[in-house]
């Protein structure tokens, strides 16, 4: 049986979170207290429903504890975005992920019981900023404080060279974890395999060193 996701916040990031998740063609409730949000919302998820998610026994009557995953995207109203975490944990919805505005809003989020708290202005800010720095930077993940994943497009630095004559590891402190040429991917890379231009490289390191590499790129 398919996931079934709940999406509560109909702005920019939850919207684009339930397109997506309906896109991908899982079964999608859209919630927002605004009627002309929801009315946008009406052909492009299963389900969207005018609701304030801080009345409990509105979200208690929309059967959100059946929902594998709810979704709070509220945007600015810090307020609304904590009751409504702490409602639903309250309900016993297992996977509640809030968005959060700042580093304290998460923490907040965190003690009243919310499953992963996303930051995506911040965490978008970070991927513009990497973008800045080098052109080749095509991605930026970051893995925890200090690590991260990149994905590199070859440029002159790299292309007809191996693995092996780049020596990232020894240069740079990186592991190159796989090499996208067109829609093949290597995911095991190999000493001996040269890198052509146009493939992306995507690597693995401490963000010191990547930062190393993207300045090199």
């Amino acid at each position: 049986m398919s996931k079934q996701y709940a999406v509560i916040g109909l702005g920019r990031f939850g919207g684009s979170v339930a397109k997506t998740l309906h896109d991908m063609g899982y079964e999608v409730m859209a919630i927002d207290r605004d009627p002309q949000r929801v009315q946008d919302f009406a052909q492009i998820v299963t389900h969207a429903v005018e609701a304030d998610s801080t009345d409990e026994n509105a979200l208690k009557a929309l059967g959100i504890r059946n929902f594998d995953v709810v979704v709070v995207a509220i945007g600015e109203d810090i307020q609304s975005s904590i009751m409504t975490t702490l409602i639903l944990q309250d309900i016993g919805v297992e996977k509640v992920v809030v968005k959060a505005t700042n580093d304290l809003h998460g923490k907040v989020l965190f003690k009243v019981g919310a499953y992963k708290v996303v930051y995506p202005e911040r965490d978008m800010g970070v991927r513009v900023v990497h973008h800045l720095i080098s052109p080749n930077i095509l991605d930026y993940i970051e893995l925890a404080d200090d690590y991260s994943i990149i994905e590199v497009s070859a440029g002159d630095y790299f292309v007809g060279k191996t693995l092996e004559e780049l020596d990232i590891r020894a240069q740079f402190g990186c592991n190159v974890m796989a090499i996208k040429s067109g829609n093949h991917i290597n995911i095991a890379p190999l000493a001996g395999d040269r890198i052509q231009r146009g493939d992306i490289l995507v690597v693995i390191g401490h963000n010191n060193d990547l930062k190393k590499l993207e300045e090199r790129a």
